[in-house]
């Protein structure tokens, strides 16, 4: 048994935001999957499904961002299922847009939802880190996360989300590399490269040597010949 966990914040004025990309990945997983409507138990809510040979539980923390490990470690201990047999679903700020890895451990990386999980349940469980790119600056690293995602995000984020959910045998069977390598060919085009500079053209050649020596005993017979 696996448990999928979807990190986002509740309600609809964040269904939006960057920040719940987790949220939009495991639903994209449930609905593919035809797993059982969504209700609410463990501090968030919860649904089941298989996948494969193998049941999963999908769960959503409605505890907020900042306290999804409340709801992680309820979970786990009613199904009895260890750190190692935990997905997490997040935003990643250090991944382009559209690009995505797994890892298995490791830190928080500021990130507040693995934080708490990390609090919880300790830090060895398999992330899945959805890449939605770094505004830049640190001090708008708030309002970017909370803030919606743009209508030319659909491009990558729609086709990112499908190909997650229908790619999602993978990551039951433990095979992270072949979940990572058949996503990686798929995330939105990369702009082309500037064009390179036209080079300068060379400068006019002047006069060979020869003609130079002409032009000098010319105007050097011109002259001779003023003077007489």
């Amino acid at each position: 048994m696996l448990l999928f966990v979807g990190l986002g914040n509740p309600g609809a004025e964040y269904a939006r935001n960057r920040h719940n990309i987790g949220f939009m990945a495991v639903d994209a997983i449930v609905r593919r999957h035809g797993f059982s409507p969504w209700r609410a138990k463990f501090h968030g809510e919860v649904c089941e499904g298989t996948i494969g040979d193998e049941k999963i539980v999908a769960l959503k923390p409605t505890t907020y961002m900042n306290d999804s490990g409340r709801a992680v470690v309820a979970c786990c201990q009613f199904y009895k299922i260890e750190p190692k047999d935990v997905v997490v679903f997040h935003d990643e700020l250090d991944l382009d847009p559209g690009r995505l890895k797994v890892k298995l451990g490791g830190g928080h990386a500021g990130h507040n939802g693995l934080r708490s999980i990390g609090a919880h349940i300790g830090p060895d469980y398999r992330r899945v880190r959805l890449g939605i790119g770094h505004p830049g600056s640190k001090d708008r690293v708030t309002s970017h996360v909370l803030g919606d995602f743009a209508k030319v995000d659909r491009d990558w984020l729609e086709p990112l989300l499908d190909d997650v959910a229908a790619s999602a045998d993978l990551l039951v069977a433990r095979d992270d590399t072949g979940f990572m390598n058949r996503l990686a060919g798929k995330p939105a085009e990369k702009a082309p490269p500037p064009a390179k500079p036209a080079a300068p053209k060379p400068a006019a050649a002047g006069p060979e040597p020869a003609a130079k020596n002409a032009m000098a005993e010319t105007l050097r017979r011109l002259l001779a010949a003023k003077k007489r």
